[in-house]
């Protein structure tokens, strides 16, 4: 059983995941996340270049949110202005920036900008801790001799 957030649906018309019903707003909704923790700080995350990602293709961690954030006019003010997500298994999950997305769905925007963390190019075998690579993202010049 898929869960998500949908947009209500009349008497007679097709539910949610159903052929011809509404679109989701997520994939998914988890209470938690699946994957082993990847250590990375926010120093790391801003090293990810941020990727247009469809909402809903993102599995968010988190079930609840607290509405004062959401309705907040500052809510990214502090920490990054982009929601981090980490690609595990083939799936996404929206691990940081629930409330950005659920804002840009509100605004009828069903792409966002993201910072995607791919455990599984970093941890093929699926164990142990993600090392940020050297400049992960990082378009750097070359130096002059």
């Amino acid at each position: 059983m898929t869960l998500g957030w949908f947009e209500s649906t009349g008497p007679g018309q097709p539910g949610a995941g159903e052929p011809g019903g509404p679109a989701l707003i997520f994939k998914a909704v988890r209470d938690g996340r699946p994957y082993p923790d990847h250590g990375f700080s926010t120093r790391d995350w801003a090293m990810i270049p941020p990727r247009q990602i469809r909402l809903d293709t993102l599995t968010t961690t988190k079930r609840e949110l607290a509405l004062d954030a959401l309705l907040a006019d500052d809510s990214t003010f502090y920490g990054d202005l982009f929601p981090h997500a980490v690609q595990w298994h083939g799936e996404t999950y929206l691990e940081d920036g629930v409330h950005r997305a659920l804002r840009a769905a509100l605004q009828q925007r069903n792409v966002i900008h993201v910072r995607v963390l791919d455990l599984d190019a970093l941890m093929p075998d699926g164990a142990g801790t993600a090392q940020a690579p050297h400049n992960a993202g990082l378009h750097t010049r070359p130096t002059r001799s």
